[in-house]
């Protein structure tokens, strides 16, 4: 590949030094000639075959080697990676990328091992992880929140359906939106549910039009959920995508101690007067 560009470099400087003469006896600027506009990219070729530097930086490996894991940024700038397959079993162990050292370091382990699962962070600085593939390798209904601050994993209330390869949106007004993917009679699922960090529950929404799994779902700026494409029925490939409602719902307010106030006591009604009887 080398000797090819140091050729073509030879080829175009000899081109261009014919050009030049030529366009001395012509009168024309050598450089505004036409058979020599547009080689100087060509001239400038490098001789290396190297690629351009700078683009990609080893830092710190893992401690444990892991696909179909899931990974989310933390409000303190640290990467969370939790469970995965490796090789042979879905497992439980979770680690934190450190970005200011490059380094990882174990944290809590998930109460249930799983893969193919997803992890979002909600707005009060946990993570939700849910459903995903089991170590009897079926798909949980099981869901859990990593504590940042405690790096300890609990356990909250279960999907209303099993799934794996399914997708997870956090929407504006704070709910977790999951979607489709794969369930447990081994099809793809149209279902959705919504999951209200504030009660820790799983409400059912909306079906998708399309069962799907190892789909995508993006949130769009008018807080719709766009799903796109994905697997269907039968392993059929889908070219198909849909919108979700717009979630106008708000979460249930964390519970807050309302003071106590003495109650007004509302005074008895005054009993009629019967009327006295004439003489």
């Amino acid at each position: 590949m080398k000797n090819r560009k140091n050729i073509l470099t030879y080829i175009v400087a000899a081109f261009s030094i014919v050009v030049t003469s030529a366009s001395s006896s012509l009168g024309v600027p050598p450089l505004q000639h036409p058979l020599l506009l547009g080689l100087a990219p060509v001239a400038a070729l490098s001789n290396s075959d190297e690629p351009p530097s700078g683009c990609w930086t080893a830092t710190g490996s893992l401690n444990t080697a892991r696909y179909y894991h899931t990974a989310a940024l933390l409000p303190t700038g640290k990467v969370l990676v939790a469970g995965g397959w490796d090789g042979f079993n879905p497992f439980t162990s979770a680690e934190l990328y450190d970005p200011v050292s490059g380094m990882w370091n174990k944290t809590g382990s998930l109460n249930t091992a799983r893969e193919l699962h997803t992890a979002t962070l909600l707005p009060n600085g946990m993570v939700l992880v849910a459903g995903g593939r089991d170590s009897s390798g079926q798909p949980s209904v099981s869901a859990e929140l990593y504590d940042p601050e405690l790096e300890t994993w609990t356990a909250t209330s279960s999907l209303n359906t099993a799934r794996e390869e399914h997708t997870a949106s956090l929407l504006p007004n704070g709910l977790v939106l999951v979607a489709g993917g794969l369930d447990s009679s081994g099809e793809p699922s149209a279902s959705a549910e919504l999951y209200d960090p504030a009660l820790g529950t799983w409400t059912a929404t909306c079906s998708l039009n399309t069962a799907r799994r190892e789909h995508t779902a993006s949130l769009l700026l008018n807080g719709t959920v766009l799903v796109a494409a994905g697997r269907g029925t039968g392993f059929v490939v889908l070219s198909s995508a849909e919108l979700s409602a717009t979630q106008t719902a708000t979460p249930t307010p964390t519970a807050s101690v309302t003071p106590t106030t003495t109650p007004r006591i509302t005074p008895r009604p005054r009993p009629t007067p019967h009327p006295r009887p004439t003489p």
